[in-house]
């Protein structure tokens, strides 16, 4: 197989998963955000949760549609650049995309419909019902989607037949492989954080134009109490991944950790730039024993250098090493606008805090930044393998010529581009639009009224809120 062709059908690979898993993570995100919002409204007859759901509603069908397209793609790639790969692991990983697709995307794809256009004409109740399913169906497409990709980095549960295929011998080991669990938690806390900063960077953004928003208000304040809480639990879920990560893949810690040597008592590296022909870290600025404590939960424990392994199976180390760093420092920058929110409603309110609603705006795609370095970290790490400890990359490739994946790989990039460009722009002129009644498309009272409901004072707005 040719290197260069090689190469070229990893980055087209990474090129369009890339391009595809900022779309989910959203989706995941805005999908159970939009639930809470209806059942608030059910809840307290407020029509000020139905126009900030009718507000993000619309950004959702255009997130989910986006995604949608862009991850049909991966299937093809998978067939087609990575022909081998999909004959040694299919008997694993093509039932679990197969019950991905019959039940998850059908109970989605069958709700999507009422849950866009049915308020009306289903009822509150049964709308609400049909958003719940919508919410529910995105948390279960990424139950398979990782359970697959955390097969190929733990796994387990199959056996080797005479064709040299991966053949399950039990189901339960496969999916609840030993990474799995870690991987899931990690990846939803991540789109939770995800919709939240863009939500409450599209709240403080109106708030900033126009104080007396209360539909901005809104946003940014459930966004920002998102933010306070399920950080440190995501900082929690990372820490136990990492263990996890350690106790089955340590040569992916040893990369993400820039250690070539293996020591007791390991330094955590903050900064500098790993250099596998070298073996060592220039300019490192370390400190003494801090690895081996957040690594082991012991300063003292002894943690593996890359040295432990050939130097064939050495990762991109660099770039493991700053990927995880980046997504990392995302994440404590998140935390400290979390605690910067609580500090701000002790110290009298959100609506007057200017400066970290400049900061939330800021943020906003953060929570992106962090999903594409996490993913970056998790699949270099893996390197050179497809199926971890199994399936080399250099031998699941497909026999492609160069020339074929130089067109095609052209073909994604200027196709991307120009689609998924215009379709994110088209989604920020959406946010942009101020949440008003006539950006919704529907007056906030009268899905209540159109089932037999009479309005609460709570739903009536005061005159100075509105805006024509």
């Amino acid at each position: 197989m040719d290197q260069t062709a090689l190469d070229l059908a990893r980055f087209q690979f990474a090129f369009t998963i890339s391009a595809h898993i900022i779309f989910p993570a959203f989706s995941i995100g805005l999908a159970s955000y939009l639930a809470v919002l209806e059942a608030l409204w059910l809840k307290t007859g407020d029509g000020l949760y139905l126009r900030v759901f009718n507000y993000w509603l619309r950004i959702f069908a255009v997130v989910f549609g986006m995604g949608v397209v862009s991850g049909i793609v991966m299937s093809y790639q998978i067939g087609t650049n990575w022909s081998v790969f999909s004959d040694k692991a299919g008997p694993v990983i093509g039932p679990l995309m197969g019950y991905e697709v019959l039940t998850a995307f059908f109970l989605e794809a069958g709700f999507l419909g009422v849950m866009l256009f049915g308020l009306n004409k289903v009822g509150p109740r049964l709308h609400f019902l049909a958003t719940l399913m919508v919410a529910g169906g995105t948390l279960l497409s990424a139950f398979w989607i990782l359970s697959v990709n955390s097969w190929m980095h733990t796994p387990a549960g199959f056996a080797t037949n005479d064709q040299g295929q991966y053949v399950p011998v039990d189901w339960w080991a496969v999916i609840f492989n030993p990474s799995f669990p870690y991987r899931l938690v990690h990846m939803v806390l991540a789109a939770y954080l995800t919709t939240a900063f863009v939500v409450g960077a599209v709240g403080a953004f109106h708030l900033l134009r126009d104080k007396a928003s209360r539909p901005a208000l809104l946003m940014f304040s459930m966004a920002l109490w998102m933010a306070a809480c399920v950080t440190p639990l995501q900082i929690a879920a990372g820490d136990l991944h990492g263990l996890n990560t350690l106790q089955h893949q340590p040569m992916k810690i040893a990369a993400m950790e820039g250690h070539y040597e293996t020591q007791a008592g390991a330094p955590l590296h903050l900064f500098g730039w790993p250099d596998n022909a070298a073996e060592k870290v220039h300019g490192a600025i370390s400190i003494p024993k801090l690895g081996s404590w957040i690594l082991a939960h012991d300063a003292n424990a002894t943690i593996k250098g890359l040295k432990e392994w050939p130097k064939a199976d050495w990762p991109n180390t660099p770039l493991v090493f700053w990927s995880f760093r980046i997504m990392v420092g995302i994440g404590f920058a998140m935390l400290g606008i979390g605690l910067w929110s609580l500090w701000a409603r002790f110290r009298g309110g959100l609506a007057q805090a200017h400066w970290l609603q400049r900061a939330s705006v800021v943020m906003g795609p953060a929570g992106f930044g962090a999903v594409l370095a996490g993913w970056i970290t998790t699949e270099a790490g893996r390197q050179p393998y497809t199926v971890y400890g199994l399936l080399r990359t250099a031998d699941s490739v497909a026999p492609i010529a160069v020339e074929a994946v130089t067109a095609s790989l052209t073909a994604f990039v200027i196709v991307y581009f120009a689609v998924f460009g215009a379709g994110t722009f088209y989604i920020l002129r959406m946010m942009a639009a101020p949440p008003t009644a006539e950006s919704t498309g529907a007056e906030t009272d009268k899905p209540l009224r159109a089932a037999g409901t009479t309005p609460g004072p709570a739903q009536a707005e005061p005159t100075s809120t509105r805006r024509t």
